[in-house]
């Protein structure tokens, strides 16, 4: 009993540091401090190391992999190269325009994850309604939409979000069987995050905007060769997801593998520059030619170099590996002791009545403990509660779509419900727009638990139908 109070102790004082993140006192490493106390007080043991190792290895290299290439293409232009494009077809319709970066949003989110939508479009979205002269309430729903799609949108692929691959990797769900379920009930999310985003900000919207203010989309482009790389490299991407799991290997060599070859394009190692620019049509143009100006290193697409490749490099979050390790650790020893076995005697009581019942109850209690603790210790934690549940079949396989679901949504509820979400509200900060907690929760809270609701029923649905 001594042991399980310090487990939970030990757990919480981490989980409360990782989300004050005090200057000095990065995720990962914070992580870590509190998996060698766990391992000193012998809430874990040295043989569980391995364990939780060899459970997230895969998970955090290719979310690492995957933010990695979604940096690159930002500094190459592509992200915002595609938000004009959007802007354009648009067409001077405020409302369409919110439908299309919406839509944006969701498909960047699916593709390049949560992390990529949230804290690459939002930059280039402010700079884009600036550009507009959109009013300070239109603007605000603009952004507030983008932020929260980031999360809705995060469902259809295991690469979508690192919770996805977590619960994927823990259950031996492969690229293909996840989609097959999720790409519906994703869609559908995304749906019903559009309808309420509508319902809530669309009053708000302009109904015209003056497309003569955008900048052209070729303007956007700062690489061309890195530009066309990101193209074969992301279907090329697609196909290896697909192919990998017959094969045996891992996400990670595939995402890594698509990480290595844009970081080579854009350090102009020749062999992947030629290969990439012999290989891709020309997507850009300028005064009929396919030539566009830099800013920093002359012409795009020539043996200058203008990505820094190894700023990005740097940048990409690593502590996420350490966190992942560390935080898995500390969880583990909530298991050790016990813990986790009220939460998964609470799920067998959802799977006593039914598919849609066991869908809404856990997705709903995990989108709670999410929303108050953060997704990635509360998937951890959901992960372990049913492996121990005594569901079987049908029913084990809904609480584990719906523990995806409830940790990627269930975020949306609080400022603290993901990492992700923290730092969009810093970069807003940075960009001089203040949301505050209170008008964070406010929204989130009305926009959410629709969006939950529907998306549970339509995997309950969606997997009776299948199954």
């Amino acid at each position: 009993m001594v042991l399980a109070v310090v487990a939970a102790a030990i757990f919480v004082a981490t989980l409360v540091v990782v989300i004050w993140q005090p200057k000095g006192f990065p995720i990962g490493y914070t992580a870590l401090i509190g998996a060698v106390i766990a391992l000193a007080t012998t809430a874990v043991g040295l043989g569980d190391v391995p364990t939780v190792v060899g459970i997230v290895w895969n998970a955090t290299l290719t979310f690492v992999a995957v933010v990695l290439i979604s940096l690159i293409l930002d500094e190459a232009g592509f992200f915002e190269w595609a938000a004009l494009h959007v802007a354009k077809w648009g067409r001077g319709n405020g409302r369409l325009l919110f439908v299309l970066i919406v839509g944006l949003g969701a498909v960047i989110a699916a593709v390049f994850a949560n992390d990529g939508a949230a804290l690459i479009l939002t930059p280039i979205v402010v700079g884009m309604l600036r550009a507009l002269n959109m009013p300070a309430k239109a603007a605000l729903g603009f952004i507030l939409a983008t932020g929260f799609i980031a999360d809705t949108g995060s469902l259809p692929l295991v690469v979508s979000n690192l919770v996805n691959i977590v619960s994927a990797d823990y259950f031996g769900i492969g690229f293909a069987e996840y989609a097959t379920v999720m790409v519906p009930v994703g869609i559908v999310s995304v749906l019903a995050s559009l309808g309420m985003l509508l319902a809530y900000f669309g009053r708000s919207i302009p109904k015209r905007y003056d497309v003569l203010a955008l900048t052209r989309p070729a303007a956007a482009v700062k690489d061309r060769a890195t530009f066309r790389a990101g193209w074969v490299v992301l279907a090329v991407l697609l196909v290896g997801y697909f192919a990998a799991d017959p094969l045996g290997v891992p996400l990670a060599a595939v995402a890594g593998v698509g990480a290595v070859v844009i970081l080579l394009v854009a350090a102009r190692q020749p062999a992947f520059l030629f290969a990439c620019q012999a290989a891709s049509p020309v997507l850009v143009t300028t005064g009929g030619t396919a030539t566009v100006t830099g800013g920093s290193g002359g012409t795009v697409g020539g043996s200058g170099r203008v990505i820094p490749v190894w700023k990005t490099i740097r940048e990409a979050p690593w502590q996420i590996v350490l966190f992942s390790i560390g935080m898995y650790l500390v969880v583990y020893g909530l298991q050790n002791q016990g813990l986790t076995d009220y939460l998964a005697r609470l799920f067998d009581v959802f799977g006593d009545h039914g598919v849609l019942v066991t869908a809404l109850g856990v997705g709903f209690v995990i989108a709670i403990l999410a929303s108050l603790m953060n997704n990635m210790p509360t998937v951890l934690i959901a992960a372990l509660a049913i492996g121990g549940a005594g569901a079987t079949g049908l029913t084990h396989e809904v609480m584990i779509y719906a523990n995806v679901i409830g940790s990627d949504l269930g975020p949306k509820i609080t400022p603290i419900g993901s990492l992700a979400t923290l730092l969009w509200l810093h970069v807003l900060d940075r960009k001089g727009i203040h949301i505050g907690w209170g008008q964070y929760f406010r929204t989130g809270i009305v926009l959410t638990v629709p969006v939950l609701a529907v998306t549970l029923t339509a995997l309950a649905g969606w997997l009776t139908l299948i199954r």
